[in-house]
């Protein structure tokens, strides 16, 4: 996220940070990341990774990922985007976000050597991220580093790195096609830029044909072995809002967030840990463990149970697709949503795909500097069918009500990270958390709140 950073007495090496531009001078190649990492010492290259790129589904992976590392025992690093609650929850070990003197330190050894840079002002604060990770990382000697990509792949920061153990991609769709391409062939081909020679990946299971044999000419250039788990063999036992179960090439899994797209994420997860297990020897019941363990703020994440309220920051028609998969399969009516959305997304695309599901959208903006107005949003809702006004309150405000008033229905909160973002910091000890809830299925949310 663009926002500022929170203060604290290391505010002059935070601040660094973002004195950096979101996007920084446009890139056509990895030469000004790998200068920078070169004067750090080149971090990265003493670490093992997993490297995830995708349009949707790359955050729930990495963080399934992580945990059945953690439960294997493996000293593990997470790197994500964007953070939710604090800068700090983006770059993680075992779980636990970065100390912020420690990133104070990190940022200064960064400080450092940008000052040496006479073209300091290209660096984005993307890469600036990227490099305090890497060195945090390779300080606390990490054994295994989960890292998800920021934009794209092939000339995404991350992509700096030269052996992954593993890349994987997920589900590839229409999103940042000013960047990545107007089509799904050169999206797939900016995703799949991560696989490396000889490296194994793993591509998500549901993509469409044009990716599959894009990401599949890429892998056959590098030598690597590439992976589509079988769809046929998987067998779906239940499947809800709060989590779903399931059989996968005979074995047994649970996962706790909702939504069958998350049963996919868990089975590219699954696919890439059995490619890599001759290296890293994780038992089966430590795969279980961390499957159903994994949980992600910001992806249906339910804050409340009764009344049940829903927050997910799908924002583009493949994750609004996903989402409107589990509004499906709740059983609860009326449905009445909250909604934000930036601009620079398929607006129009991605509602469509929730509108059958929703009874009445009340817009919100001011969540970022890129939201699309609440107005706009409330016209566009309104012209691709559904029903829809600005709603004269924040999202939180809104939220409130709607529970009041639609205790035994389905309430929304959803359309983007950012807005996200903003109903969790605003939430923390507040009104949603006394609600009685099921603490498997809200154990993120308690845990947010006790973190606050």
């Amino acid at each position: 996220m663009i926002e500022l950073i929170e203060n604290t007495k290391d505010i002059d090496e935070l601040e660094f940070i973002n004195s950096f531009s979101h996007s920084g001078k446009p890139v056509k190649d990895l030469s000004r990341i790998k200068a920078l990492l070169s004067d750090l010492g080149d971090p990265q290259d003493s670490l093992k990774f997993v490297h995830i790129a995708g349009t949707n589904g790359k955050g729930s992976m990495a963080q399934m990922f992580s945990e059945v590392f953690q439960c294997a025992g493996l000293k593990t690093g997470l790197f994500t985007s964007p953070y939710i609650i604090s800068y700090t929850d983006r770059i993680k070990i075992n779980g636990i976000d970065i100390p912020k003197p420690a990133l104070a330190k990190m940022a200064k050894r960064v400080k450092a050597v940008t000052d040496m840079h006479c073209d300091r002002e290209n660096f984005s604060q993307f890469e600036i991220t990227t490099a305090i990770a890497f060195l945090y990382f390779a300080e606390e000697n990490c054994d295994i580093v989960v890292l998800e990509t920021g934009l794209g792949g092939l000339l995404d920061s991350t992509n700096v790195i030269k052996t992954p153990i593993l890349t994987v991609i997920g589900s590839v769709d229409f999103d940042h096609t000013a960047i990545l391409g107007d089509t799904l062939e050169k999206i797939a081909y900016q995703k799949a830029g991560i696989i490396k020679p000889h490296c194994p990946c793993v591509l998500s299971a549901g993509n469409d044909m044009k990716v599959i044999c894009t990401v599949r000419e890429q892998a056959v250039k590098n030598l690597s072995q590439l992976v589509i788990p079988d769809i046929n063999q998987l067998k779906l036992i239940s499947c809800d809002v709060f989590g779903s179960k399931f059989e996968f090439k005979g074995q047994h899994y649970e996962v706790t967030m909702g939504g069958a797209h998350q049963v996919l994420n868990a089975m590219s997860v699954i696919s890439g840990i059995r490619l890599i297990n001759d290296t890293l020897k994780i038992p089966q019941d430590k795969i279980f463990e961390g499957i159903k363990k994994a949980q992600l703020q910001g992806r249906v994440q339910i804050l409340s149970r009764e009344p049940l309220l829903i927050l997910d920051g799908a924002h583009n028609p493949d994750g609004l697709s996903a989402l409107a998969g589990v509004l499906e399969h709740c059983e609860k009516h009326p449905c009445y949503a909250v909604m934000g959305m930036c601009r620079d997304k398929n607006i129009t695309e991605a509602v469509k795909k929730i509108i059958p599901y929703v009874d009445k959208f009340y817009t919100v903006d001011g969540f970022s500097d890129r939201a699309e107005t609440a107005s706009d949003l409330a016209d566009i809702i309104t012209n691709a069918g559904g029903r829809a006004e600005q709603s004269p309150k924040p999202a939180l405000e809104m939220a409130r009500q709607l529970t009041n008033e639609n205790p035994h229905g389905v309430n929304l909160i959803c359309g983007s990270l950012f807005l996200c973002a903003q109903v969790l910091n605003e939430m923390k000890d507040d009104f949603f958390a006394s609600q009685t809830c099921d603490i498997r299925t809200n154990r993120v949310w308690a845990n947010t709140v006790h973190q606050l």
